[in-house]
C-alpha cells in the first residue's frame, strides 16, 4: 500500500543571492529545517514535484499547460543544481499514460530543462537535487493564457490515484507562490531580446545571467523599501488561501478566476497551482491534516513565503 506525504513551499532566487536580511533568512531556514526533518523521518522512496518554470525550460514556441518529465536536468540558474536529475523513466511514462487515461491532457518531455522552481526545493529538503528519484511535473503558471484551476486540481487527483498503485513511500512537493508579482516579461511587454528568449528559448550568456541576477536583487531592494511599481504582497489573500488548504476546502478554488487571482495577489500568484495539484494528489485518498505551518510576507524575497507539510488523516 502506497503511503503519501506532502511538503509545499515557496521558492525564491533571492534565497541564493545577497540582499535579504539575516533575520529573514534565519526565520525561513528554521521553517525549512522543520520541513527537512519531516521529510527525513518519512524517508520517501520517490519524490513527485509540481513546479512552474520561468522561461528556462518552456517557451511560447510550445507552451503546454502540463508536462511530465521522463528525463530532466537542472539549468543551474541562481546557483542551483546544474545537470541531470534521477528520474525513473519507466514510472514517469506509466504516470503519463495513467493521467491521459483519466482524461487529463498532459505532454511528456524526454529532456526537460528545470530551473530553480524545481531544483531549489529538492536541495532545501534533501541537501542535493539528486538525493532521491524524482518525477518533475511542470505546471504552466506564468505564460498566459492559463486554464482554470479545476483542471489543475483534476491533474493532482489523477496523479494521486496513480501513485496509490506504486507500493512506495511517495513525497508530493508543490513549489511556488504565494502572492507575488516579480518583473517577469510577457508577450505584450517584453523588449526584443527578452521576446526572443520567452518565445524561442534563445540561450542566455553568462553576462546576461549575471545582469539578470543584478536586476532581480535591485528589484527586491526597491520593492522592500516601498518604492517599486510592482504589485504589493497581499498577506490577507495568502492567509485565506492557507486557511482553505488547512481546512480541507481545496475544491473551493474551482470558483477562483485567473483574473481575480492576478488582481488580488499578482501575476505570479498563479504558482499556487503547484500547491493545488499537490494537495489534490494527497486528498485523492481522503482527508488530510497539515503539520508544519509557516508564513511570512517577505518583501525582500518579493514573495509571500509559506511552507506546509501534510499527511493523510487516519
Amino acid at each position: 500500500m502506497t503511503t503519501l506525504a506532502l511538503c509545499c513551499m515557496s521558492h525564491s532566487p533571492l534565497l541564493n543571492l545577497p540582499g535579504p536580511s539575516r533575520d529573514l533568512l534565519d526565520e525561513v531556514e528554521s521553517a525549512l529545517a522543520d520541513a527537512r526533518q519531516f521529510v527525513t523521518d518519512y524517508d520517501p522512496e520517490l519524490v513527485v514535484i509540481f513546479s512552474p518554470d520561468h522561461y528556462n525550460g518552456f517557451f511560447y514556441r510550445t507552451m503546454p499547460p502540463f508536462c511530465i518529465g521522463t528525463a530532466a536536468q537542472g539549468v543551474g540558474d541562481y546557483g542551483t543544481h546544474a545537470g541531470p536529475l534521477d528520474v525513473p523513466a519507466d514510472i514517469a511514462n506509466d504516470c503519463a499514460r495513467a493521467v491521459l487515461e483519466s482524461g487529463i491532457d498532459i505532454a511528456i518531455s524526454a529532456s526537460m530543462d528545470v530551473d530553480h522552481g524545481t531544483v531549489q526545493p529538492l536541495q532545501k529538503l534533501f541537501g542535493e537535487a539528486t538525493a532521491r528519484p524524482v518525477i518533475p511535473i511542470f505546471i504552466n503558471s506564468v505564460a498566459t493564457p492559463l486554464g482554470p484551476l479545476r483542471r489543475v486540481r483534476a491533474l493532482g487527483a489523477a496523479m494521486g490515484t496513480y501513485l496509490a498503485t506504486l507500493g512506495k513511500r511517495v513525497l508530493v512537493v508543490g513549489s511556488g507562490g504565494l502572492s507575488h508579482d516579480p518583473p517577469v516579461p510577457t508577450l505584450a511587454s517584453a523588449p526584443p531580446a527578452a521576446l526572443e528568449r520567452i518565445v524561442h528559448g534563445a540561450p542566455m550568456t553568462a553576462e546576461q545571467r549575471h545582469a539578470r541576477q543584478v536586476a532581480v536583487m535591485d528589484a527586491a531592494q526597491t520593492f522592500a523599501h516601498g518604492d517599486s511599481p510592482l504589485q504589493p504582497l497581499n498577506p490577507d489573500w495568502d492567509a485565506a488561501f492557507l486557511e482553505l488548504i488547512d481546512a480541507n476546502r481545496l475544491a473551493e478554488v474551482d470558483g477562483w478566476s485567473n483574473d481575480w487571482i492576478e488582481k488580488q495577489a499578482g501575476h505570479s500568484a498563479h504558482e499556487i497551482r503547484t500547491w493545488v495539484a499537490a494537495f489534490a494528489a494527497l486528498s485523492a485518498h481522503g482527508p488530510y491534516r497539515t503539520g508544519h505551518r509557516f508564513y511570512r510576507a517577505a518583501p525582500e524575497l518579493i514573495a509571500g513565503f509559506a511552507v506546509r507539510t501534510a499527511v493523510p488523516d487516519a
